[in-house]
């Protein structure tokens, strides 16, 4: 049997063990964050770049989010979403998110293509056979000015549609397809309805990249193969499943006052707001841009396919028809670089000055690094209204960035993107321009 002294002296051994086992616990959880999970970056940095901007009043106001496979690592609003009327913005804040709508489009495509009610490299007239008529546009007579048209010498496959080099375009980025609109030959798009899906080829199918109506067809594709409206479609197959319970074609009446208001930028470079109108009704669902969202519905769909196609518990797609959809599938042709012919709406541009980029199934593939930026195999698109994100699997990183303002391609919206990504990366743990200012 132990004695007193022997039992005072083993209680005092335990206490002094618990203790060091305590102070470095302690020390881990300073040192490495909460057992088990990854430390959390600093944002000021971030949040200083988004707000000196809206201080600077380069822009009126702006929601940016980013996050990892495991959950969101930085969200911020900064601004004004409606200038006039002095309304805050605000994370849940509503925005026209134009052709970022694009990728949603390519997933139920490719949901379809999982089901086997698709195959990539079908014609794509099999299902809208209206598209066997679609001729090429060669140019213009030059006596009479009438367009002159001929076959196309190979029909149009879905995977054309999905990489944009089935030979549309838009008439705000080429030339041609604008005098043959100023022509009255086509309706404008900027009309509303569906009629400019009738416009001409540019070029015959793979045999060039353009950006253009080509998910628009995907849409009225989905539509038709599933039976479905794309809005029916979208709520079932993938906005719902994912939580992006603000994301519209037709806003509600009661979410309508967080709709953010556009702006346009002046000849002196000075914004001017524009007046804020209740939205019509669509019946047009247009794949290739008419979805509004919030930066943290879209942040979810972003983290979907940064996780390989499932978010949580819920899969949206098989892991490998992501790794699919973000691989080369264009060859050797080179996509990115717009050129506008309307600048007021769009002005030209490069989203990756300098480099040689792919296109994948629905994305814009970076074959090399940013500097202090994305990773080489990034993907990325953006709207027409300064709306933009980026994919880094790499990095297992994913973000968006939202503002509401005219032309795309705005100059200040632009650096802001940049800067706000430079701020992304420096703020992640571990890294060297963590620090910086």
């Amino acid at each position: 049997m132990e004695t007193l002294a022997e039992n005072t002296e083993s209680l005092r051994h335990d206490r002094t063990l618990r203790g060091f086992l305590l102070l470095f616990l302690i020390a881990s959880t300073v040192l490495t964050g909460c057992p088990g999970k990854a430390p959390k970056p600093t944002t000021d940095q971030i949040d200083s770049v988004l707000r000196k901007a809206v201080e600077q009043k380069k822009i009126p106001g702006v929601v940016a989010m980013a996050a990892t496979a495991d959950g969101v690592i930085y969200e911020g609003a900064f601004g004004k979403r409606d200038v006039s009327a002095g309304a805050a913005m605000t994370l849940d804040s509503i925005f026209r998110i134009a052709s970022m709508t694009k990728p949603v489009t390519s997933v139920a495509v490719m949901q379809l293509v999982e089901r086997g009610l698709l195959k990539l490299d079908e014609p794509a007239a099999k299902y809208l056979p209206e598209l066997a008529r679609a001729k090429v546009l060669e140019g213009f007579n030059k006596k009479t000015g009438k367009p002159i048209l001929r076959p196309a010498t190979a029909p149009i496959t879905i995977r054309h549609l999905l990489t944009h080099t089935s030979g549309f375009g838009y008439e705000f980025f080429n030339p041609d397809l604008r005098d043959y609109v100023a022509a009255g030959a086509l309706p404008s798009m900027f009309k509303g309805g569906d009629e400019f899906l009738k416009a001409p080829l540019l070029f015959d199918p793979g045999s060039r990249w353009e950006y253009g109506i080509s998910t628009d067809w995907l849409g009225k594709l989905v539509e038709a193969v599933s039976g479905q409206s794309l809005d029916d479609y979208f709520r079932k197959n993938i906005l719902a499943p994912l939580g992006m319970l603000d994301t519209h074609f037709n806003v509600p009446a009661e979410k309508q006052p967080r709709i953010v208001t556009i702006h346009q930028r002046q000849d002196d470079g000075s914004l001017l707001e524009m007046p804020r109108q209740t939205p019509p009704a669509v019946r047009f669902f247009s794949g290739g841009g008419g979805l509004h969202s919030t930066a943290s519905d879209y942040l979810n769909f972003l983290r979907m396919l940064l996780s390989r196609g499932q978010l949580g518990q819920t899969r949206i797609l098989r892991a490998e028809t992501v790794v699919l959809m973000g691989q080369n599938q264009i060859g050797d042709l080179q996509a990115g670089r717009i050129t506008s012919v309307i600048p007021k709406f769009a002005k030209s541009g490069d989203f990756h000055p300098g480099s040689v980029d792919k296109f994948g199934l629905g994305f814009l593939i970076y074959s090399n690094p940013v500097e202090r930026g994305r990773s080489a195999g990034s993907l990325s698109w953006a709207g027409v209204y300064n709306s933009y994100f980026w994919i880094d699997p790499k990095q297992d990183l994913c973000a968006v960035i939202l503002m509401q303002l005219s032309p795309a391609f705005d100059d200040e919206a632009v650096a802001l993107y940049a800067d706000f990504e430079r701020a992304v990366y420096a703020s992640l743990p571990g890294s060297p321009r963590r620090d910086a200012r």
